[in-house]
């Protein structure tokens, strides 16, 4: 696929996404059903309104029956599905079209995600891209029956098993999703749709506390100090804007964000997307969170030789000064934190740093903790 995009300066190649193989193959397999002929490649228009020519794999041909498959190709994107061959067995049937999740399919078994309970995960815009495809088939050979389509992807239990899928509540394989047919390189849009599935979730099994970590530090710290949370976390990543946003838009009433002080200190200065990339400015941070609390411009300096955090606090330890400075840290990171959810609901956070055995919360963290156990 000759389409690129670029991310902080390269040159990045688009792929297009399972729901596309899936409409690609669903249309070639409707079309020999239909001619009795070969179609070894076929044509998709996407809903981004970019045509693909997609290469038609694994064909059999059946009286009753059509099948074949489509390549996935995610491009400079590092999908856990890259390569995979999308698979669509489709049969004439009376009326309408049916859509039917096959081998390596997963299922929902949570509510609040894109399909009921008990159905395929094809999402809602893969299948209208399948119904669009086949429907295109049948007025090109004036056929005014029905179909029945079967995507399946063989390697979807495996590949599954790389993915959110299990924690999110689709079980026994991948899902065929994609809402504009294209996939773009370390799209951000991505990794924001999936943090909004997942807190959908839990918000649909009737949690009203959205818990929020940025990594596997988080992840460990809770195992280890709040296992209780283990099971109702929700990862954001350096996403923590849009993730506050999303707990807003879904109407939690507390939002509970863990993470370590290298990525939360950020949020002292007004940082939400803490991916170095965007901004760094935890040196920064302390550095000012210090002088407001009275340290000597020559450690000021000191400080700001250092590369990490931690080595930071050291220093600030060493001088007596660590105690007031994370104080006036964690009224700034209250201060964001409330600024970006305007008031619309209660929001703490916890933070934490292994090696110095730390563990600052705002205002509201131990409030937030009493309601969930509560719960």
């Amino acid at each position: 696929m000759n389409l690129f995009t670029y991310r902080n300066g390269k040159k990045l190649r688009c792929g297009y996404t399972t729901g596309s193989c899936a409409a690609g193959a669903a249309k070639a397999a409707a079309e020999m059903l239909l001619s009795g002929s070969r179609c070894e490649q076929t044509d998709l228009m996407t809903p981004a309104g970019i045509l693909l020519h997609l290469d038609i794999r694994e064909i059999h041909m059946a009286s009753e029956h059509a099948s074949c498959a489509v390549q996935k190709d995610s491009g400079d994107d590092p999908d856990a599905t890259r390569g995979i061959l999308i698979y669509a067995d489709v049969s004439k049937s009376e009326s309408g079209i049916e859509i039917i999740g096959g081998e390596g399919i997963g299922t929902v078994t949570k509510p609040g995600l894109d399909q009921p309970v008990g159905a395929a995960a094809i999402n809602s815009a893969p299948r209208k891209m399948i119904t669009d495809a086949v429907t295109e088939i049948a007025a090109k050979y004036r056929y005014t029956g029905g179909f029945r389509v079967i995507i399946s992807a063989p390697e979807g239990v495996e590949i599954a098993k790389k993915t959110f899928n299990p924690r999110m509540g689709i079980t026994g394989g991948i899902s065929i999703i994609g809402t504009t047919g294209i996939v773009e390189p370390m799209s951000n849009s991505a990794i924001i749709d999936t943090i909004r599935t997942e807190a959908n979730v839990h918000k649909a099994a009737g949690q009203e506390t959205l818990v929020l970590t940025v990594g596997n530090y988080s992840e460990q710290f809770i195992r280890l100090q709040k296992p209780f949370l283990a099971e109702r976390c929700v990862m954001c990543s350096n996403f923590i804007g849009e993730a506050l946003d999303i707990g807003v838009s879904l109407g939690f009433s507390d939002i509970l964000l863990i993470g370590h002080i290298g990525k939360l200190v950020k949020l002292g200065s007004g940082i939400m997307q803490t991916h170095s990339a965007y901004a760094d400015g935890r040196i920064e941070t302390l550095i000012a969170c210090a002088a407001l609390a009275g340290v000597h411009p020559d450690i000021l300096r000191e400080i700001d030789g250092c590369v990490t955090t931690d080595a930071a606090l050291d220093i600030l330890y060493q001088q007596g000064a660590a105690e007031q400075t994370l104080r006036i840290l964690t009224d700034r990171i209250e201060h964001y934190l409330t600024a970006r959810v305007k008031d619309s609901l209660r929001i703490g956070a916890v933070i934490f740093s292994n090696q110095h055995d730390l563990l600052l919360k705002t205002a509201h963290a131990d409030e937030i903790l009493n309601t969930i156990t509560g719960e």
